[in-house]
């Protein structure tokens, strides 16, 4: 299982690319519609048409990929993917955006259920999982950095008004990815019995659930605040460039790839808490000197440039590692139901986090930008301490 596991972990790998590149240019697309004198408290709500119907439709996705199996679950996906993408650099309307992204959503949610699935019907262990969901999840950070990177080349140019054609890139990428797994066997996780999806749901949630739910809300609410913002915080904050604001941006996605890359590489020689906590405990440092910097009156912005993406190598490893500790535990027959809890509580901590993040922009609040970052840190490490202790106490019995 484990060998089969790594002949596919290339199409597993493109495919969390994939879905990284199209969920997180809306950082692009606030930044160019920004400039198209689109006010930010319509952009703010622009990430709700992408979180929300990744909510709905997880949930009930679980029966769709049940009986239509998680090969062609994915394949049907990525086809839809490659579509919206070839068509959106055609589209001008602002409201395409919103459909554009509750598509995008939609597979998305399919996308990760049966990513995660494959995953976890061949691995048991926890620190294994843990190493295979950070290898996996590191390329997604990659999709970032490389969206950033190559939407800034094309801004910044003089062709800087084709910038939708990048799009096409996507199409192609889609259509690699697809035919990569046509020829690829991949094993099935065992099928759900025919039931009331909300019946299951609450055969699984207990309270040890409920409070890992929260942890995983607050995470995504934390990557969020960077990054869809963090490009507009350094252009209307730092007076930088955009070309510079996404080229400064994509080393966040750079970092974070460092940061699940070490992760996977070294997390069996430690405690999964632990290492957790010790990322957590970092993250919260680095903002105290962004926020000392800023508020001592040397506000250097080449300082905090390069400040702001060394969280990336510490927050990255949270949500793999989180996640897989809480995956391990349960049942190979509910990992998809469990998976789709998981996509729903991210996406609406992505949801809530970019509304709020929209309120800062609005009403010209961003000087309290890592104040407000650092205030969801410390959320966050409060629950992430009563769900280790919840868990520890479980498992002891």
């Amino acid at each position: 299982m484990t060998t089969k596991l790594s002949k596919i972990s290339l199409p597993l790998k493109m495919t969390f690319l994939i879905f990284s590149m199209v969920l997180n240019c809306m950082g692009i697309v606030i930044l160019q519609l920004s400039e198209a004198k689109i006010t930010y408290d319509k952009l703010g709500f622009l990430e709700s048409f992408k979180d929300l119907p990744i909510a709905f439709i997880s949930l009930f996705a679980v029966n769709f990929i049940s009986k239509t199996g998680t090969k062609k679950s994915l394949i049907s996906a990525l086809t839809i993917v490659g579509i919206c993408s070839l068509i959106l650099p055609f589209v001008e309307v602002f409201w395409f955006y919103k459909l554009w992204f509750a598509i995008i959503g939609a597979c998305f949610a399919i996308g990760k259920i049966c990513v995660f699935g494959i995953i976890r019907n061949n691995i048991s262990d926890e620190k294994s999982l843990a190493k295979t969901m950070n290898s996996v999840e590191a390329s997604f950070m990659i999709g970032v950095f490389v969206v950033n990177i190559g939407f800034g080349w094309i801004i910044s140019s003089r062709f800087s008004e084709f910038w939708k054609f990048g799009f096409l890139s996507i199409s192609v990428l889609s259509a690699i990815t697809i035919f990569l797994f046509s020829k690829l066997p991949v094993s099935e996780p065992e099928k759900m019995k025919s039931e009331n999806i909300f019946k299951e749901v609450a055969e699984i949630i207990n309270p040890l659930i409920i409070i890992f739910l929260a942890v995983i809300f607050s995470i995504v609410f934390l990557e969020q605040s960077f990054n869809s913002w963090l490009p507009s915080f350094y252009k209307n904050h730092l007076k930088v460039n955009s070309f510079f604001a996404l080229q400064a941006s994509s080393f966040l996605a750079l970092f974070s790839y460092a940061g699940r890359t070490i992760t996977a590489n070294v997390i069996q020689r430690f405690s999964l808490s632990k290492y957790y906590i010790l990322c957590i405990v970092s993250i919260a440092t680095v903002l105290l000197i962004i926020i000392g910097i800023q508020f001592s009156g040397w506000d250097d912005s080449k300082i905090l440039l390069f400040l702001f993406p060394v969280i990336g190598l510490f927050l990255s490893p949270l949500y793999p590692v989180i996640n897989s500790k809480m995956i391990a535990t349960i049942d190979k027959s509910k990992a998809n139901l469990f998976t789709s809890l998981i996509v729903i509580f991210s996406s609406l901590g992505s949801s809530v986090s970019s509304i709020i993040m929209s309120v800062l922009f609005e009403n010209q609040l961003l000087n309290y930008y890592s104040v407000y970052i650092l205030s969801a840190v410390i959320l966050l490490f409060t629950i992430s301490l009563i769900y280790f202790r919840f868990a520890d106490t479980k498992f002891r019995k």
